[in-house]
Formats: structure tokens, C-alpha cells, sequence
């Protein structure tokens, strides 16, 4: 579903990735976690397209989308949850899901009964301002709002930031469950213990923009193995 091979970026003349190699399989959920500042962010926005690739290849769904820009990467079947939600404050929480429904253009099966399902308080609240949640509310419908589209690879940055731990339990339980239920393929930043072991199926360590392991199902179990990566 998605291969990085060599990929370098940067911002402006400062080199933040260096030759990073991933790969995700349809179908799997895979976690790259680190410690603040190693590049996270800007791997997965490198991904996403909202940054340019200096070198290196980006291959989705066996499609190269290197030089692709962010809005033909999302209608190819890509969908984003940024650091921090990024939802539009001022519009209601169904106006936002409807902003979701232009990812994956080439699939016409909108979610929004399996949004609701997962997230219950996102329909009790269609006509709530987004701007007057809490921020685990605003986390439900960020990630809502890119699976209305059905999207085939979900990226997320960091979905436990600004939420309090009950609701990241929540969230990662559905993450799980959209993983399992819907068939998407889930690549998310993260470097919270619990989003970790409990929603990756194997993981990547990135340090000083690079990656320098990767953490299959029974290391991922070990605390000690996963908190040598992370702050903790």
C-alpha cells in the first residue's frame, strides 16, 4: 500500500530525513514512533505531500506519487489527520465530515454511518460549532472527517496529542476497529507508550531523521523495548 525508498527532506537547507525506507502492506497498521524533534511530522506531511521529497521515491497503492501534489494524493485514497486536528473551528461538526467526502474520489461508498457508529457523540452533536469540543471530540471528528471518503491508507500524526488518556483508549479501541471492520490501512507518528503497543502491529523507530529499527509483534511487547525510543 505504501513504500518510501530513500527518501530525503528538508526544510529550506536544513536536512531533517535521510534516506528513509518504509514499507506498509495493505491492510496492516503500522506505527513509527521517536522522541520529540526526530522528524516524525515531517515524514508523515512528506507523505501526505504538504512536503516536497528532495530525493527518494513515494509509491501508494503501486502508483508513484512522488512529485504528486497533497489534493491528487487525497483523491487517490489518502486520508490526513494532522498534529493537533486542524478541524475548522467555526463550522459544524457535519460540515466538517462533509469536507471528507472529496478523499478517495475512485470509491462513491460514503462512511458516514460507520463514522457515527464508531463515534457516537460526533451525530449527537451534528449541528455543534467544532471550535466549542473538547479536544478529544475535535481528535473523533478529525479522524472522522478522512474516513467519510473511505480511504484506503490513513496517516495519522500523533492521535493521542491534547487528549486525555480515557479518550485515547477510546480512540485507539476504534482505530483498531476501522482496521478491522473497513479494510483501511493505517500508518500513524506517535510517541505515546499505549497508542504504541496497543494499535501497532509492528513499528519503525525513527531518531535523528533516520530510521534505525523496527519493531515486530513480540518487541513491541516488551515495555523496555518500545520506551528506548520514546520520551518518556
Amino acid at each position: 500500500m505504501l513504500e518510501l525508498t530513500n527518501l530525503r527532506a528538508s526544510y529550506g537547507k536544513t536536512p531533517i530525513l535521510r534516506d528513509v525506507d518504509i514499507t506498509v502492506d495493505e491492510g496492516e497498521i503500522v506505527g513509527i514512533m521517536g522522541k520529540n524533534g526526530v522528524g516524525k511530522t515531517t515524514l508523515i506531511k512528506a507523505v501526505m505531500g504538504l512536503l516536497e521529497a528532495d530525493e527518494g521515491t513515494i509509491v501508494f497503492d503501486g502508483e508513484d506519487v512522488t512529485d504528486e501534489p497533497a489534493d491528487v494524493r487525497a483523491r487517490r485514497g489518502m486520508g490526513y489527520i494532522p498534529q493537533g486536528r486542524d478541524v475548522f473551528p467555526e463550522l459544524t461538526v457535519e460540515e466538517n465530515l462533509r469536507m471528507g467526502e472529496t478523499i478517495n474520489e475512485g470509491n462513491d461508498c460514503l462512511q458516514y454511518e460507520a463514522v457515527y457508529d464508531y463515534f457516537p457523540i460526533l451525530e449527537e452533536r451534528r449541528e455543534q460549532e467544532a471550535g466549542t469540543m473538547s479536544g478529544g471530540q475535535q481528535q473523533m471528528l478529525a479522524i472522522g472527517r478522512a474516513l467519510i471518503g473511505n480511504p484506503d491508507l490513513l496517516l495519522l500524526d500523533e492521535p493521542s496529542e491534547g487528549v486525555q488518556p480515557s479518550i485515547v483508549q477510546d480512540i485507539t479501541r476504534d482505530l483498531r476497529g476501522v482496521n478491522e471492520e473497513l479494510g483501511t490501512t493505517i500508518c500513524f507518528v506517535e510517541q505515546n507508550l499505549h497508542v504504541v503497543q496497543n494499535l501497532a502491529e509492528r513499528c519503525y523507530a525513527i531518531d535523528k531523521g533516520e530510521i534505525v529499527d523496527e519493531l515486530g509483534p513480540d518487541r513491541l511487547e516488551s515495555r523496555d523495548a518500545v520506551t528506548e525510543y520514546l520520551a518518556v
